[in-house]
């Protein structure tokens, strides 16, 4: 097994919900092999109030959650990043940044929770935890050491096409 910790980032527009839950179940999930970071193109400058309640009821750790702008992670002293994987759909289809280190990049279509009816919205901010847990899951059992890079970026693609609701 590789020694290599890997970078990933997680694209959102906002990066207040469903980037931040990816960011916060990779780094717990990940057990070392990846840092997991996220951002947004036009951060709201806040995380969203069930975001913290969901990974908390989840016990999954929020303390260093923020949300901030993607343009962080194009700076000189950014780390090198390995993967780059857009949460939605809007910032799938916006130009974005030339990332240090050529990352493999992949899109995980996932709906926004925060445009649930106030009733609803905990209910999708569940169903949003779950699809991006179980995607996270499949990318941590991946062993990149077994792949060259197009098939990693392809097993990391595939990922995105599985937990629908």
């Amino acid at each position: 097994m590789s020694k290599k910790v890997f970078n990933v980032l997680f694209l959102c527009t906002g990066n207040s919900a469903r980037s931040i839950m990816a960011e916060a179940l990779l780094n717990k999930l990940g057990a070392g092999r990846f840092n997991a970071f996220s951002a947004g193109s036009h951060p709201t400058g806040e995380v969203n109030p069930h975001t913290i309640e969901r990974l908390e009821k989840e016990g999954v750790l929020v303390s260093n959650a923020r949300s901030k702008s993607w343009d962080e992670f194009n700076q000189p002293e950014s780390p090198e990043l390995d993967l780059v994987i857009t949460i939605c759909d809007n910032v799938a289809s916006e130009v974005r940044p030339i990332w240090k280190g050529q990352p493999i990049t992949a899109h995980w279509g996932i709906p926004d929770p925060i445009g649930a009816d106030e009733n609803e919205r905990r209910i999708e901010f569940a169903k949003t935890f779950v699809m991006l847990e179980r995607r996270i899951q499949l990318l941590t059992s991946l062993n990149p050491d077994n792949f060259e890079r197009m098939a990693l970026q392809h097993e990391v693609r595939e990922i995105g096409q599985t937990v629908k609701f």
